[in-house]
């Protein structure tokens, strides 16, 4: 032992003690105290100019504290997004068609491993960038209440119980079930009564009943903040008069007051500035401070703002108490986050970055889109097609866009199966798959010489993918094709897809078209339906989006995604865009005929509904009832079905939807094999909403429906759906 040691250990162990000394004088850093307690103490270190800047999305370090700074902005709509590698699963308007709560939680569970394991890489190299923290502005549980609205495609589509069920399974898997720590924070936005118009929603004022709020715009939130979700964004919008981010109503009075949230509240990017800049509800910035402030908001999106909060304490308008207050709610996340606890404590800092878009996951992805996809139309069962068909021609604008794949809030990677990638894959040896892109995605080829229709006649078979993209719906600054800031003012496909697709008709005579069609929202099928022999709706599918093409094509998987929004016929069905009025809107208030109807997609099989079966035929308020029905496969493939469950209440006093989507069960049948499936309907699947907006179990007649679709009919072409129907009384 030489001289150096014999000094060394006395002194390390004198710096331990001092070290464990002020980690115990330190009350934040010390494990052992309540959360609370550790709040409280760190908040009374800092100076009031601190205490705002952490009320920031953008929170800078403090260095004096050893607190390192941290970006709150991080997205995860369908996997961790604008961040490094990611697994990218489908849109969720495409996980809102798989009606599938389980795979739901999987990808929650997948998103929030990665997002970890990228977090702890980020971390262990210094950084600290915006996309790279632990708290995530997902789920988006907007209603898709109408179609032209951009921003649906990251909905869960129209109705309430699915967006409620779905957005549940994500934020639960997200958030983990860790009984110390969060796994990652989710955030239910963007509350509330909002979507769109795009172009307008920095100033729009959105007019809505009680009856429409309670009964449509809020449940989902509800849902979630009883599932403990960790955060809730507020619109950019107005609703009923006052700004979103500064509504008394929706975020004291309900969120706080009524359903006992205590998470925190994150305001829309730059949705303060809009206070006085778009609203024209107060006449500064420092009014527009105080105003969200006052109303609950904790965390300002945009850091120009709340920096006047600091001025507004110096001029006594604000109590330093109510900042110390709101920002201990804030704090509270990054402390179940454990970022003021030592790593080794948590056991998600030893998630590995070896999982990120592993085999394992990607093969999650390809689950997920085949779940997804909608098979609208199969005139004479064009598919699947067998894989050793002589020769396809493949053409369309989005046959090898990796645009079509992502939708929006995306990940990246570097595996993207495109859709020519996929079906190439498939194709046997000696067949032949010849492409050409054939026509542009949205405006008329300049050049007029065709080479390409000809390949049609010649083919076996003919596959057009076509539709939308991001680039024509989105978000106001996102789709740089579109004219209306995302928005679509009409639900058409770009009229040269149609007049290709009339070319290709020509030139095939007899043989089969089948049209992938690719876009996050209803569009008018009318021509496609028309023209092509089949059918098949993929949205923007994810990574793995061409290998489930190819496999749904050639009968690997049989397709078995439900529409979880209405295909109205024309625009002309629909309400003015502006009008929240539920009056009209989706299959719960619309009267019209449809073209496709919500809960609606074909399968390769048929299948049979058959002895339904109520326990009671009269209940008494209050009671639960279970009701099961026999499903059976009787077609030759093997394949999913979603079950759906719907009710109407008859005898009421007041408006009522047509039918309430109240149950659904995605189950797996062989050929000729049968399954007894169950329901229970909760008194709470049985209340309804009056007009002022109260939850209430009317005694009278209910109608109950169970099949594969919304039990509406429809033309001969789209195939028939099996369901049945029974009824009960309340007493």
């Amino acid at each position: 032992m030489n001289i150096k040691t014999i000094f060394l250990k006395p002194f390390q162990t004198l710096l331990l003690v001092f070290l464990f000394v002020i980690c115990k004088s330190q009350v934040y850093l010390d494990t052992s105290k309540p959360i609370d307690d550790r709040i409280k103490d760190l908040v009374s270190r800092l100076t009031l100019e601190e205490k705002v800047s952490q009320m920031m999305y953008a929170s800078p370090a403090i260095p004096r504290m050893n607190i390192p700074e941290y970006n709150w902005w991080n997205e995860c709509l369908h996997g961790v997004a604008r961040s490094g590698t990611a697994t990218v699963f489908p849109q969720v308007i495409g996980l809102g068609a798989t009606y599938d709560e389980e795979l739901i939680s999987k990808i929650g569970t997948v998103i929030s491993d990665e997002a970890r394991a990228m977090y702890n890489a980020s971390i262990k190299n210094g950084y600290h960038l915006q996309y790279g923290g632990l708290t995530f502005w997902a789920p988006n549980i907007n209603i898709f209440r109408d179609p032209r609205w951009g921003r649906g495609q990251e909905t869960y589509g129209e109705d309430p119980f699915l967006t409620s069920t779905l957005g549940v399974a994500l934020v639960k898997a997200l958030q983990g079930d860790n009984p110390k720590y969060l796994k990652v924070a989710a955030c239910a936005k963007h509350f509330a009564v909002h979507s769109g118009p795009e172009k307008l929603r920095h100033q729009f004022n959105a007019h809505v009943s009680d009856k429409d709020l309670f009964e449509t715009y809020l449940p989902a939130f509800k849902a979630l903040v009883d599932a403990k979700v960790e955060a809730v964004m507020c619109a950019y919008n107005r609703t009923n008069d006052m700004p979103c981010c500064g509504n008394d109503v929706l975020l004291k009075q309900i969120l706080r007051d009524q359903w006992h949230f205590t998470g925190h509240i994150v305001s829309d990017c730059w949705a303060i500035n809009d206070f006085d800049g778009g609203h024209k509800v107060t006449k500064d910035s420092l009014e527009s401070a105080i105003m969200a402030f006052k109303n609950g908001v904790n965390l300002n999106c945009g850091n120009s703002f709340y920096p006047n909060l600091v001025i507004a304490c110096n001029r006594g308008l604000l109590n330093e108490n109510e900042i110390d207050l709101s920002l201990s709610i804030l704090l509270k996340t990054r402390f179940k986050l454990g970022m003021f606890d030592p790593p080794e404590n948590n056991p998600y800092n030893s998630i590995p970055e070896n999982i990120i878009n592993s085999e394992e996951h990607r093969q999650l992805a390809r689950e997920a889109a085949l779940k997804s996809f909608v098979l609208l139309k199969n005139k004479n069962n064009t598919l699947p097609l067998k894989k050793n068909i002589c020769s396809i021609f493949l053409t369309g604008p989005n046959a090898t866009s990796v645009d079509v794949l992502l939708g929006n809030y995306f990940g990246v990677n570097n595996k993207m199966s495109t859709i020519l990638e996929g079906l190439a894959g498939k194709i046997a040896p000696g067949c032949q798959l010849l492409y050409e892109e054939g026509c542009l995605p949205d405006r008329p080829n300049i050049n007029q010489i065709d080479w390409s229709t000809g390949n049609s006649k010649n083919a076996d078979a003919t596959i057009i993918v076509m539709g939308i993209s991001g680039l024509l719906e989105g978000e106001e600054g996102e789709s740089i094709a579109s004219a209306n800031f995302g928005d679509k003012f009409d639900l058409n496909i770009p009229q040269n897809q149609i007049d290709y697709l009339k070319k290709l008709r020509q030139t095939a005579g007899s043989k089969p078209i089948i049209a992938i069609v690719t876009g996050g929202s209803p569009m008018n099928l009318s021509e496609v339906h028309e023209l092509a022999d089949a059918v098949l709706l993929v949205w923007y599918p994810g990574e793995e989006g061409g290998n489930a093409v190819a496999d749904i094509v050639f009968g690997d998987v049989s397709p078995s995604g439900k529409l979880p929004v209405t295909f109205p016929k024309s625009i002309d069905q629909l309400p003015p865009y502006e009008d929240y009025s539920m009056i009209g809107r989706t299959y719960r208030y619309m009267k019209k005929e449809p073209f496709y109807p919500f809960g609606f997609g074909l399968s390769y099989t048929k299948f049979i509904y058959s002895n339904i079966k109520l326990l009671a035929n009269q209940i008494k308020s209050g009671q639960s009832l279970e009701v099961e029905v026999n499903i059976t496969n009787s077609g030759s493939y093997e394949s999913d079905e979603v079950v759906q469950l719907y009710i109407t209440n008859l005898e009421m006093p007041f408006r009522v939807p047509l039918f309430s989507l109240k149950g659904f069960k995605r189950i797996h049948l062989k050929p000729n094999e049968s399954v007894k499936t169950k329901f229970t309907i909760t008194p709470e699947l049985m209340s309804v909403i009056d007009e002022s907006g109260k939850s209430i179990i009317n005694k009278g007649k209910v109608k109950i429906f169970i099949g594969g679709s919304l039990p509406i009919s429809r033309s001969s072409d789209l195939g028939s759906a099996s369901w049945l129907e029974s009824s009960f009384l309340i007493k």
